[in-house]
This record gives structure tokens, C-alpha cells and sequence, in this order.
């Protein structure tokens, strides 16, 4: 039954040589509610068309009469069914105003309080005539349509990224989440998915359309009641706003959630808006651009630098009971093993400008001493002419610079901004075992296939790297294990590990589970990382290694902070010495006490501590916590 079915023409409906006005009159206002509601009127509704001629009656002419037919036959169940109809278009529309944008709040008083905003929606319709007012019934349907879906992206891009959904600038990175769904699903399931979302936004749509006009037209069809009750529910309304009612656990009473969710889109919208002029004025201000190339990095002269991006690898993973204790064990491990091949570490923590995903956010961020939040500033700073760290590397002209970034596995022109004299994607380092879920290839064989295209052939120059791993990338299943470093070959030997491995949906679901194997993939990564700097390095070898974000909400938690661990390994103790003052703890971990800088610090503390300051500035206080 349609969502505005109605037992005969309404008192509004337009007939000729009548006015909107005269049409509007409150004619039924003595009638039973359900009849204004669809029930029907038996004795006046005909069982079929009457202007027809007898045997002429069409197909769609008995289709728009059966509803007709099917009241006059089954009256209570019409009824019943009418009153159902009514009450689920009134749900629908209560839903969409109260409903929040995050998982955590949904709870039932949430949804029992008063929203200010059908109040005025139904004193304004009941006002206007019937043209004006169908039109706006059916696009306050469509605004409460936007309005689930938006928040339906708040909840997603909360739990995954720990923010709400920028309607500026997020919209780009629904073409990643379906790649993500892709190598998670495989082709057939993302197509499934993808059309899956686009029939229910569609439908979502036009059921909502449909329901404000069939509470419209119940409003017109009540007139006088309709005013009454506006007029009682606006006073209830008003009171408990002025008295600041909350009497279920803090929440008010008196709700205008749609109100203010709109005032901070809009204030959100403008301020992204006019950040991205500012950044663009920020992103072209480097004290560290003119500094001689012979003054930069002099403290690392000689020696191979890897900068080395372990992808979720966040605050969580050394303190959540849950994770920590395979983390930190693998630490200890691989950190007692490094020591005895003569290796030092010093760790702290750095704040990511991005949470749960978006890692190229993060690296950014790192890399170019700008706090790079969004996928704006991102396109800004890396069409401009920023000085990285490996751009720093680079200009020096005392280092070959190679990026080797196995999750890139098209184009990637930002190789060029970061000043990279090689860049190796995901086609370019001989991988001839399956993909691991997201992740194109284990680390252990990334690692592997550097060290035989770079790092064991490497000329008259030291090596400077940066590294991305990518086995701790969600939804972490199937998960890789450590093979024998002389096994690994074209990576053929990960066939039966990863068929032998989890099934992502299993895995991802899973709210102990998803914990238990990002913990693995993490302690993976980690081994992988650290066992290749113990079989390979030397005493020039210096290892960055850092996590780019925390992992999700799912597994880090609501609200978690967006730390990370940092650490530097070196054999030569003049390359620690100089960061003395940095306060980090020393060893692979961070302590309680280790300072928390914003990421965009690094750059410039790194680049001071290892050549020399600017003249115009100086590096930027830590922040302890």
C-alpha cells in the first residue's frame, strides 16, 4: 500500500473552478482519524471506477482500484494496515531527526526526546496550500533522506577514521573504500555492495518523500486538531528547553539535533573552505628551503637511512591488555637481539594528523613538517615545492633516495614531489604470490626485494629509503608468517600460508578477534622490520621506523588518542648522541614519561639534530603527556 494512500479525495484536493483556498477547507475535521489516514469510508467508496464503460475496464484502471476494493472488503484490516503505515512514516521521519552519527549513542534516550524540528515543519505545512505544500513535503523527504545518509557516514568514518564525514572534502575517499571493499571482498562482492548502497540511498529517498507527504496531507486532513496539537507540543517544547529538563541521565529533554547538526556542517563547510587558502600560504613559508645543501644532514653523512612507514602500528598496540603483550614481547625479543649485534634505540611518541586510515596523510605529514589532515591539503602541499625529508636527502646530493611502496599499484606521481631518484610500486618488486587481504605482498619479502635491488647494489653513494609496510594494514586476514630469510624466492612460498590463513569477514566481525590479529600483524611487522636490519645492517645502517595512525575504533577504541611510536636504531652511538635532548626512552619503546610531539615536528627537529638550524626559526616544544 502506498505510503499516502488515502480512502477518497481529500479536502484539499484541487477540482475545477475551485481555489486552493476554498479546496483547504476543514471538512473533515469531525471524520474518524483513520479514515484521514487511509481507513475506509464504505459506504461512499465505489468498488471500481464509475466513469468507465462496462467492459472496458483497463489494466490500469483495476490496479488503481483494487486498493479501493480491498478496503471495502476487508474494512479492520485496511484500517489497521493504514494506521501501521501512518505510524511507520512517522517513525521514519522521528529516526531521521534523532538519530546520531556514532555507534556509542545509540541508545533509547536518544530517542526519547522531543525534536523541535517537525513542530515547525508541521505548522509550516499545515499553513501552506496544496501545490507550495507538496512540494515542500517531498523535499523535507529528500533533506531527511541526506540527512540519515550523512550521519550513516559519520558513523563509518568514525569508527574507521575517528572523525565525522567532511562533506567538502571526503567524498573522494568513497572511491577508496570501495577499492578497500574490493581487495576485501573480492570484484563480485564489492559490486554486490557498491549496488547494494546505491538501491537503498535510492529507495531511502523516496520513502522518506513519501512519508512527509502522507503525514502532510494527515495534518491538512485535521486541520484544527493538527494547529491544537503544534501548538501544545510547542509549549511542551519551549518549557522543557527553558527549564533544561534532563531527566534520563543528562540528555535533554528538549531536542534540536537536526537544527545544530545543520548550523555545524555549514560552519564546517566554510572553515574548510577558507583553511585551504591558509594552508596554501602556510605549505609556501619554509625556513629549511634555503639552507645550502652542504649544511644539510652533515651528522648523517655516510650513512644508509631507512625511514620505514609500519602501517596501524598505534598507542594501542604497546597498551591495550588485549594487544600489548605479543607487541611488547617481540620488542623485548628482537630488542635484546639488536643489542647484541651492537645496536642502540631511543623511542617517543608522535601525534598523526590522521587516525584509522588515510596513511598517506600521515606520511605527508612526517615527511613535510605540515600538520596534512585532509585530502586538500594533501593535493596543496604536494603540487607545490615543499622540502621533505627525503627531498633533504636528495638535495644534498650525498644520498640515492628510493621509495619502495608495495601498496601503490598504479601511477604514483607524488614520488617526483617527495625527491625520489627510484620509486618501486607494488609491479615493480617481482611479487609472484597472492595478495594478503589489502596488502599486496608480505613485509618480509618487501624487505627482501630491496635489499636485492637496492641495498646489495648499491654504487659509490649511502642509501637513503623510505619503506612502507603494509601487512598490518586491516582487516588483518589472512595474516603472512616469517618464512626463512633465504626461502622467500618470488614469494611463491605465501601461496598455501595464505590459503591456509583467516577469512577476513570472520576476522573483522569479530570484536575479540579483530584485536587478536591486528596484534599479529603488528608483531609480523615489527619481526620482519627488525630481523632484516639485524641479518643486513651495518655500522652506517639508521633505521626510522614509526606507525602512521592507530588502528580503528574498532580495535584502539572511541576517543583513543592518535599516537604513535617512533624509534631510532643506529650502531654508531654518535647518531643517538645527538638527540639527547630529545628526552625519548631508550630502547624499541616508548616510556610513560616519553614526550608526544605533534608529527609535523619531526621533520625539523630531525633535520636540526643531523645538520643545521635556520636561521628563522627553531624547533618546535615537545609536548609531554
Amino acid at each position: 500500500m502506498s505510503l499516502f494512500a488515502r480512502s477518497g479525495r481529500l479536502p484539499d484536493t484541487d477540482t475545477a473552478g475551485h481555489a486552493d483556498t476554498e479546496a483547504d477547507t476543514d471538512t473533515e475535521a469531525d471524520t474518524d482519524p483513520a479514515s484521514a489516514a487511509g481507513a475506509p469510508v464504505s459506504a461512499e467508496v465505489p468498488s471500481g471506477p464509475t466513469d468507465a464503460p462496462a467492459g472496458k475496464v483497463g489494466p490500469w484502471r483495476r490496479l488503481r482500484a483494487a486498493p479501493r476494493e480491498l478496503r471495502r472488503r476487508y474494512p479492520v484490516a485496511a484500517r489497521g494496515v493504514s494506521w501501521g503505515i501512518t505510524a511507520l512514516a512517522a517513525g521514519l521521519v522521528l529516526f531521521a531527526l534523532l538519530m546520531p552519527g556514532s555507534v556509542e549513542y545509540f541508545t533509547a534516550r536518544q530517542f526519547l526526546r522531543i525534536p523541535v524540528e517537525p513542530i515547525l515543519g508541521a505548522a509550516l505545512l499545515t499553513a501552506l496550500p496544496r501545490r507550495p505544500r507538496l512540494v515542500l513535503a517531498v523535499a523535507i523527504g529528500a533533506g531527511l533522506a541526506a540527512l540519515i545518509v550523512v550521519k550513516s557516514l559519520d558513523i563509518g568514518f568514525n569508527q574507521f577514521l575517528g572523525r565525522g564525514f567532511n562533506i567538502v572534502l571526503d567524498w573522494g575517499l568513497l572511491d577508496d573504500a570501495e577499492s578497500y571493499v574490493q581487495d576485501t571482498l573480492g570484484r563480485s562482492g564489492a559490486l554486490a555492495a557498491v549496488t547494494g548502497l546505491v538501491t537503498l540511498v535510492v529507495v531511502l529517498f523516496a520513502v522518506m518523500a513519501l512519508a512527509v507527504v502522507r503525514l502532510a496531507n494527515l495534518l491538512v486532513g485535521h486541520r484544527e486538531r493538527a494547529m491544537r496539537g503544534t501548538v501544545v507540543a510547542g509549549t511542551v517544547w519551549i518549557t522543557c528547553a527553558a527549564l533544561g529538563l534532563t531527566p534520563l541521565q543528562d540528555t535533554p529533554v528538549a531536542s534540536r539535533n537536526t537544527i545544530g547538526f545543520v548550523q555545524d556542517r555549514w560552519a564546517r563547510a566554510r572553515e574548510t573552505l577558507a583553511d585551504e587558502a591558509a594552508f596554501a600560504e602556510e605549505a609556501r613559508k619554509d625556513a629549511f628551503a634555503d639552507v645550502p645543501a652542504d649544511r644539510l644532514l652533515t651528522g648523517l653523512r655516510g650513512k644508509d637511512v631507512m625511514i620505514t612507514f609500519i602501517e596501524s602500528y598505534g598507542r594501542a598496540a604497546l597498551e591495550d591488555p588485549a594487544i600489548a603483550p605479543g607487541v611488547t614481547a617481540t620488542l623485548d625479543e628482537r630488542g635484546e637481539a639488536l643489542r647484541r649485534a651492537g645496536f642502540a634505540a631511543r623511542s617517543g611518541w608522535l601525534t598523526s594528523a590522521t587516525y584509522g586510515g588515510s596513511s598517506w596523510l600521515g606520511h605527508s605529514t612526517f615527511l613535510t613538517g605540515l600538520w596534512i589532515d585532509n585530502q586538500n591539503r594533501y593535493r596543496t602541499v604536494t603540487a607545490g615545492e615543499r622540502l621533505t625529508l627525503p627531498g633533504a636527502f636528495h638535495k644534498s646530493g650525498a644520498w640515492r633516495t628510493v621509495g619502495v611502496v608495495p601498496g601503490v599499484q598504479y601511477s604514483w606521481p607524488e614520488g617526483d614531489f617527495y625527491g625520489f631518484d627510484k620509486v618501486y610500486d607494488s609491479r615493480d618488486l617481482g611479487y609472484r604470490g597472492p595478495k594478503f587481504s589489502w596488502s599486496t605482498m608480505p613485509d618480509q619479502y618487501a624487505l627482501t626485494a630491496f635489499e636485492r635491488l637496492e641495498a646489495a647494489r648499491k654504487g659509490d653513494r649511502p642509501l637513503m629509503s623510505e619503506i612502507v609496510l603494509t601487512s598490518s594494514h586491516q582487516p588483518w586476514a589472512p595474516l603472512p608468517r616469517m618464512v626463512g630469510w633465504d626461502e622467500v624466492g618470488d614469494g611463491s612460498v605465501y601461496r598455501d600460508i595464505e590459503k591456509a590463513g583467516k577469512d577476513p569477514a570472520d576476522v573483522f566481525t569479530d570484536p575479540v578477534e579483530v584485536k587478536e590479529e591486528y596484534g599479529r600483524s603488528v608483531q609480523y611487522s615489527l619481526r620482519s622490520l627488525l630481523e632484516y636490519v639485524q641479518r643486513y645492517g651495518d655500522e652506517n645502517t639508521v633505521l626510522v621506523f614509526l606507525g602512521d595512525h592507530q588502528p580503528m575504533a574498532r580495535v584502539s577504541g572511541n576517543g583513543a588518542d592518535h599516537d604513535v611510536p617512533v624509534t631510532i636504531v643506529a650502531r654508531d652511538p654518535k647518531v643517538l648522541d645527538r638527540i639527547d635532548d630529545w628526552g625519548w626512552s631508550d630502547g624499541l619503546k616508548p616510556g610513560a614519561d616519553a614526550p608526544v610531539w605533534r608529527m609535523d615536528a619531526f621533520r625539523d627537529r630531525f633535520l636540526t639534530a643531523y645538520g643545521t638550524a635556520p636561521n628563522a626559526t627553531g624547533p618546535a616544544a615537545p609536548r609531554t603527556g
